[in-house]
């Protein structure tokens, strides 16, 4: 594997990073194609829909050099498909950079190196997915990680608050609320956090306030 290994992408490119503690900074991101999951309010379903290409770890390395100590999200699609991810990751933490890697709670966490800052996206009810959400990863999460939930409805808000609770996850890592604003009110969410004096963080999706009704891209 190595450099040589071969990735299938969906796409590259640089932008501000909008939906974890980063924030806000500038982020180059490596979207890999496929994914086994099929989220019913998915808003990146071109990842394992339309195109994709074969790109070497070097020639994506090659990319990133533009930006140089810039930080990097690996995201999807699901990343943890494609073995590849292992020594792009290596290759990244090597060169000192800052790695996010943003995976859907279906797949194994254990093989992730702990320097990484893992963002597992724990599918709720409404996602239709939330039987195939993997618990044992709860166990590799470190204070540098972040267990986020996407809501929607009240009943994937209960959902996500039992399992703060029954599994002390603000104890594990940073847990942030999201909501599919589409469905949900952003106020609402908030207000159900401050009602049962949740420790969580509310997040919304910076880059659709700094660009909105972009879909690809950002």
């Amino acid at each position: 594997m190595g450099r040589d290994a071969l990735i299938e992408i969906c796409e590259l490119f640089y932008s501000i990073q909008g939906e974890s503690s980063y924030a806000g900074y500038p982020c180059f991101f490596v979207r890999f194609a496929g994914c086994n999951l099929r989220c019913t309010y998915c808003d990146t379903r071109y990842a394992y829909e339309g195109e994709h290409q074969s790109f070497s770890v070097s020639r994506i390395l090659a990319e990133m050099e533009r930006y140089p100590g810039v930080l990097v999200e690996i995201t999807g699609g699901e990343p943890l498909l494609q073995k590849g991810i292992y020594p792009l990751i290596g290759e990244l933490l090597a060169a000192g950079r800052t790695v996010l890697l943003e995976t859907n709670g279906s797949l194994s966490l254990e093989d992730v190196p702990t320097d990484v800052v893992k963002i597992m996206d724990m599918k709720c009810p409404s996602s239709g997915m939330h039987e195939k959400m993997i618990f044992d990863n709860f166990g590799c999460m470190t204070h540098n990680d972040e267990i986020k939930f996407v809501i929607s409805s009240r009943e994937d808000y209960k959902w996500a608050e039992k399992l703060v609770s029954s599994h002390h996850l603000h104890d594990k890592a940073t847990v942030t609320f999201s909501p599919v604003t589409a469905m949900l009110p952003p106020a609402a969410l908030a207000e159900w956090i401050l009602a049962d004096r949740l420790p969580v963080r509310l997040r919304l999706q910076l880059h659709t306030i700094l660009w909105p009704g972009k879909t690809k891209g950002f």
